[in-house]
């Protein structure tokens, strides 16, 4: 029972992220309700996972097993290798091999910001993603659902099983991370972030870009020691001599200038030329919009993010004896600040 209510405090901290309030200003507060109308019929259906999940776990232990499963091996390699790297694992690391929620990011149309964000359904067709973002961009917004890897706002996480053992090892870490940091000042300013409270970009681009360095790390030091050395790396149809991300950092910079100048038509018509020319080298970008940028500039390693955050964190990394000091000491941040005045000490 003590463990049935802990993961439901867990839940309970965590399901508020991906779901915004409504905004100070009347026109965002008109927009989201507007976008809410619009994604009822395809909206994911939190409570009815949760309860499914959580059942789940609770008869889990009372039922037995007499050997590990593929899953457990899995969260169990996962915790040694967070332990010896002195990573205190809470909330425990669990997870769900499925296809995770839809994520219908929102932008204003005159400069690229992470406005708002709906989850929806796993099971959403390419017409039904195209007609929400067709009816959303009637609001005078951008938008795009993107296909999500992984999904931290449930408990337990959820990460896409049909990709390579390499992504499912660092996305489960990095949910877990998510999970993890809620309940450290930067991640719980996240929290407050997602739901409305207290607004702040940095915020979000800290939480996740030092979620991603962290994965990648202890995702690696996993395979390493239980599945050799790399993964071998699946041959893609793309063209060696174009460097995507030079290209996409510089359509990045681009459009900001032209969002700048007020010239929104031409930095639209500008994006749909740069997706064609992806296309062309092989990268299959469905849509390249503001919206793109917005959720793709939240994570600073991303060539679609114009943020310096990544490049400090990698100073501090460099600069701290260990990845417990690393994780704790930027975990226990509140702002960008905190993070400027670590660099100066």
């Amino acid at each position: 029972m003590r463990r049935v209510l802990l993961l439901l405090l867990v839940v309970a901290v965590l399901t508020g992220i991906g779901i915004s309030c409504t905004s100070q200003t009347v026109q965002k507060e008109d927009v989201y309700h507007r976008v809410r109308l619009i994604t009822k019929p395809y909206a994911f259906d939190f409570v009815s996972w949760e309860a499914q999940a959580i059942y789940s776990l609770a008869v889990k232990p009372a039922s037995g097993r007499s050997s590990l499963n593929q899953e457990d091996k899995l969260r169990s390699e996962i915790e040694s290798v967070l332990s010896e790297n002195g990573i205190f694992v809470f909330p425990p690391l669990n997870f769900k091999l499925e296809q995770p929620p839809h994520l219908l990011v929102i932008s204003p149309r005159g400069r690229i910001f992470y406005l708002d964000r709906v989850m929806l359904r796993q099971n959403l067709s390419q017409a039904e993603m195209e007609k929400i973002e067709a009816e959303v961009d009637e609001l005078g917004v951008s938008s795009l659902v993107e296909e999500l890897g992984g999904f931290g706002a449930t408990y337990p996480p959820i990460v896409a099983g049909d990709a390579s053992l390499t992504f499912v090892i660092n996305t489960v870490v990095e949910e877990w991370l998510h999970q993890h940091l809620a309940f450290r000042p930067l991640g719980f300013r996240y929290v407050l972030d997602s739901v409305g409270i207290a607004q702040d970009p940095n915020i979000i681009i800290m939480n996740e870009t030092l979620a991603g360095m962290v994965s990648k790390e202890i995702g690696s030091q996993v395979y390493a020691r239980y599945y050799g050395a790399q993964e071998p790396a699946k041959k893609e149809k793309k063209s060696l001599d174009f460097d995507f991300d030079a290209e996409m950092r510089q359509t990045r910079k681009n459009v900001d200038k032209y969002l700048a100048q007020g010239n929104i038509e031409e930095a639209e018509r500008y994006m749909e030329e740069q997706r064609q020319a992806f296309l062309a080298h092989g990268y299959n970008i469905r849509k390249l919009n503001q919206a793109y940028f917005a959720f793709h500039g939240i994570y600073g390693y991303a060539p679609a993010s114009v943020s310096p955050i990544h490049g400090e964190l990698k100073q501090l990394r460099a600069r701290s004896a260990s990845l417990k000091d690393f994780l704790q000491n930027v975990s226990g941040m509140s702002s960008y600040a905190d993070l400027v005045r670590a660099l100066k000490e």
